[in-house]
């Protein structure tokens, strides 16, 4: 499988002095599970688990909105892919704190799945010059099913994205998913991957690029993945031919600066792109990768949480020591050259 050529990580660094970088990218993306990005209100939660993860009170949403959006504020991504949101509307309220508190437009987009367990939805935030130009979500049908290969992926969303390069219109489909947890659910992961490759075989006839992004719950680690698991599958795209092979962008990143969760190692979190996001085309000016960080500085403040106290005692921890959430971000950048 082919790797780009390695490019170190930012050093984590205090939310307050978050490291200053050059010139603003022509398109970044940003991939960040917020961990029950709930409001306070319980009006429209249906099952016991949502409504006793919802924000406790209208106070510590307003927080929780308003530090989330100061965590995206500071790199100002393109496009970001969130995973474990409410649903379209804290979207919106997060948009809106974007432009009130610091002057940046985003547009929300979501499609409700049908995880009825915990009513947690994907979504995402996208500015100029990306446009949306259509919003998808695949389906498992009869025959599908019939198989025994394929399985439901209750939480993901499709975008088709276009963005002007050098004076002309390309194309993305970007694939925002969130995978079942747990290491018991590797064979359902891989089944939820095969469902994802069969969906994406139909909405990339379009797009000049591909992007499969999000939480894959993965046990897998980059650069070391076993040929049956869920990553290799999306990767691979499961035909014979290299060429449509997805890069694996954590594997650009140190390995001391890979982990993309409060659990130690834990790499759960992914940006995979197609090879036309990785080389460099001599004869044209097009989109090429410029580097990939693990944010840990935006979702910690202060000291990391002790998983102890992040799950068990989440809204006891002072604000300004509570983390925004136990995933950290990943972010690509990507020049035109």
């Amino acid at each position: 499988m082919f790797v780009a050529d390695p490019l170190a990580a930012a050093e984590p660094v205090p939310r307050s002095a978050a490291p200053e970088t050059s010139e603003p990218a022509p398109l970044s993306i940003m991939t960040w599970n917020l961990e029950w990005f709930f409001d306070d209100s319980k009006q429209d939660n249906f099952s016991k688990l949502a409504k006793e993860k919802s924000a406790p009170s209208r106070e510590q949403w307003n927080w929780q909105r308003d530090a989330v959006a100061e965590s995206i504020a500071q790199v100002k991504p393109t496009i970001a892919a969130l995973q474990e949101v409410e649903g379209q509307r804290v979207l919106w309220y997060l948009t809106e704190a974007l432009d009130r508190e610091h002057e940046l437009k985003y547009d929300e987009h979501a499609i409700e799945g049908n995880d009825r367990f915990t009513e947690q939805d994907v979504g995402l935030l996208t500015r100029a010059p990306a446009e949306v130009l259509s919003i998808m979500r695949g389906n498992v049908t009869t025959s599908m099913r019939k198989t025994g290969d394929f399985g439901s992926v209750s939480k993901h969303l499709a975008a088709l994205i276009e963005i002007p390069v050098n004076g002309k219109t390309e194309t993305v489909l970007i694939v925002n998913v969130h995978f079942r947890s747990g290491e018991a659910g590797a064979s359902i992961r891989a089944k939820q991957a095969t469902s994802l490759n069969r969906w994406i075989q139909v909405w990339e006839k379009t797009p000049v690029h591909v992007v499969v992004i999000g939480d894959f719950n993965t046990e897998e680690t980059a650069g070391n993945v076993a040929a049956s698991s869920e990553m290799s599958i999306l990767m691979t795209r499961s035909t014979d031919d290299p060429a449509d092979d997805l890069v694996d962008l954590l594997e650009t990143v140190e390995p001391e600066n890979r982990q993309t969760h409060l659990l130690d190692g834990k790499q759960f979190d992914r940006i995979l792109v197609s090879r036309s996001l990785i080389d460099d085309d001599p004869q044209t000016l097009d989109l090429c990768l410029r580097r990939v960080t693990v944010r840990k500085d935006l979702a910690v403040c202060g000291a990391p949480d002790t998983a102890e106290t992040h799950w068990d005692g989440y809204w006891d921890l002072p604000d300004s020591e509570r983390d925004l959430s136990d995933h950290y971000p990943i972010i690509a950048e990507f020049d035109v050259r």
